[in-house]
């Protein structure tokens, strides 16, 4: 089967298995969104969203955060792990967005890619689910599912991400992008899994004769 009639199948099967999923990091706008997914860095969302009501009432802004101690923060956001080195990127993210960009986040991935403790993917997450534009952000679960069900080589993200965005129509990157992490969870996990039980894997994985 050619890659995209798989991709086309695969869609199929997400629109129907998993709809229209919600994004998986509690927040409330582009700056709560943007320390949600850095806090998400080898870490799952559901700590995080334990850790940012705290968090969040300590300072949610900005310019409430940037007079926060970085020893402040990095006692609440400990159990997300990486706290040393997450602190400081919240507390100088903060203030260059105060100083450089009158308080807001960006809507430019070059912008927020600058920020400290800001790389590609996290920066992607926030133009996506923030400011609605066009970006298909690869975390680990993409990255295993793209190479099981052969849409990628799975060398690297920077290859899968442009594969995937090559093979799926870009009006669709940022439904397949929460659609593929929920899929991965549920029916696709990197242990314990069993192929023949996958809707997708079933007939996708690579080496399997599909029907």
């Amino acid at each position: 089967m050619k890659r995209a009639d798989k991709a086309a199948r695969i869609q199929q099967i997400l629109d129907a298995t998993i709809g229209d999923p919600p994004v998986p990091l509690a927040h409330k706008d582009p700056y709560t969104l943007l320390l949600a997914v850095l806090l998400s860095a080898q870490c799952t969302d559901e700590r995080v969203n334990k850790v940012t009501p705290e968090l969040f009432a300590l300072a949610d802004t900005p310019q409430a955060m940037m007079q926060q101690p970085v020893a402040t923060v990095r006692a609440i956001i400990r159990p997300c792990g990486l706290s040393p080195q997450k602190s400081r990127a919240i507390v100088a993210l903060s203030r260059i967005l105060v100083d450089e960009h009158s308080g807001r986040v960006p809507a430019d991935l070059a912008a927020l890619e600058r920020l400290p403790g800001v790389g590609h993917k996290t920066a992607s997450v926030v133009v996506m689910h923030a400011f609605g534009m066009p970006a298909f952000p690869v975390d680990t679960h993409i990255h295993r599912c793209a190479a099981r069900w052969g849409l990628s080589n799975g060398k690297n993200v920077v290859q899968t991400e442009r594969d995937l965005k090559q093979l799926f129509p870009e009006a669709a990157w940022g439904r397949l992008h929460l659609q593929i992490i929920w899929f991965g969870r549920r029916h696709c996990p990197a242990r314990g899994h069993v192929p023949g039980h996958c809707p997708i894997c079933s007939w996708a994985r690579r080496g399997t004769r599909a029907s």
